[in-house]
């Protein structure tokens, strides 16, 4: 199959994950060129993966031989990069959000299909093991029908805007910055959400406490709603309760739990790959389910893959390109996440039950691909699942 060109826009701090990642795990994915604002970075990120082209962003829309441009740059100026992009004729695929505007998705989503392009959007964490693993057990009835599902997330979210800046911007605050990998290990799982109701509270203005940047803005507030405590009901008829606090202290902490009428899934921290996921059931003890998919998060040796398996989403996008089928990590799935966060906001100001307009489907991964075998010595077929 031949490969699908592609062009990186944005050598920011995630950036790393995903020019490895796309250089050693897919072997669909060929990068030939990266841009970046400081065209130095850019340099630099072409040097160490051994990338052909430094282009500015007008050369790589202007490009001929780059299909595919993944778009890694902060949230704010999502929307101008996507539209350039898709004018340009360039399949695009996104790290999260898609945009910091529901407005600005859909005029993205539109003009997609307008196009017939392919429009992608992160996190593909849901395409790794863990995830994938937990939609198999509720698939195949494990948890009986599923009742209810539970999230809870809090960070600081104040103190890491101290050291990444681009948290300052729309788009920084908790819910869409790290509560989006719960909603979409939950829409992965359990399907589209039909309405939303919610309370939130904004990150009190925020004065600096550290010296990390010389000339740093003395206090700054992060834009919307940084505490958001809200209610979900799924079209299959289960009902969710999500709180994502930015506004605590302390460590990270987390808990995500699908309830069903014959067990539980406990699932770990869903901005990893290949966490544990545990199933209680009647009169037996807890226990961690056997992963039944690839993209476990690990390397060689069995080590931990730092960042994991960032990158399997635009693998998956590209086969879907070659074979002209639907992507999973699909603009509608994006756009969907965006509708209920939007929801809870609105939910948030005006007291009302917020009834969501989009919808979405995902097909769930083959099982019975893995990333590895004999303890993580040998490279197994995983990408053989993206190609169906």
């Amino acid at each position: 199959m031949e490969k699908v060109k592609v062009a990186v826009v944005g050598c920011g701090m995630i950036s790393p994950v995903y020019l490895r990642n796309m250089k050693e795990l897919f072997s669909i994915l060929d990068v030939v060129a990266v841009s970046n604002r400081t065209r130095a970075k850019a340099e630099e990120a072409a040097k160490k993966f051994d990338i052909p082209k430094v282009l500015t962003l007008d050369e790589v829309a202007a490009d001929p031989e780059i299909e595919l441009v993944v778009n890694l740059t902060p949230t704010d100026v999502h929307a101008e990069i996507i539209r350039k992009m898709l004018l340009a004729g360039k399949h695009v695929y996104t790290e999260k959000t898609m945009t910091a505007d529901i407005e600005d998705a859909r005029e993205l989503v539109k003009l997609a299909d307008e196009k017939g392009l392919y429009l992608g959007c992160a996190p593909d964490t849901v395409l790794g093991a863990s995830v994938q693993t937990a939609r198999w057990a509720v698939d195949h009835g494990m948890i009986g029908t599923v009742t209810s599902c539970a999230v809870t997330i809090n960070r600081n979210q104040a103190l890491n805007s101290e050291l990444f800046t681009f948290l300052r911007g729309n788009g920084g605050s908790l819910p869409y910055d790290v509560g989006i990998y719960y909603l979409a290990a939950l829409l992965c799982v359990l399907g589209p959400v039909v309405k939303v109701t919610a309370f939130g509270a904004p990150m009190p203005v925020h004065q600096r406490q550290f010296m990390f940047r010389e000339g740093d803005q003395e206090s700054w507030q992060i834009p919307g709603n940084n505490l958001v405590s809200g209610s979900m009901m799924f079209a299959n008829g289960a009902i969710g309760s999500i709180h994502m606090d930015g506004n605590t202290t302390g460590n990270e902490r987390h808990l995500l739990r699908i309830y069903g009428t014959e067990g539980i899934l406990e699932m770990g921290d869903p901005n990893k790959f290949g966490d544990p996921v545990k199933l209680f059931k009647p009169e037996n003890p807890p226990c961690d389910l056997p992963l039944t998919h690839g993209y476990n998060g690990r390397g060689q040796g069995g080590t931990e893959l730092g960042g994991g398996c960032r990158g399997a989403g635009v693998a998956e996008m590209a086969y879907a390109i070659r074979q002209g089928r639907p992507h999973r990590m699909s603009k509608e799935m994006a756009y969907h996440a965006m509708e209920v966060l939007h929801g809870f906001d609105v939910s948030a100001e005006t007291g009302s039950v917020y009834t969501l307009e989009s919808t979405f489907s995902m097909p769930p991964l083959k099982e019975g691909y893995y990333s590895t075998m004999w303890g993580g010595y040998a490279r197994a077929d995983a990408e053989c699942s993206l190609m169906e």
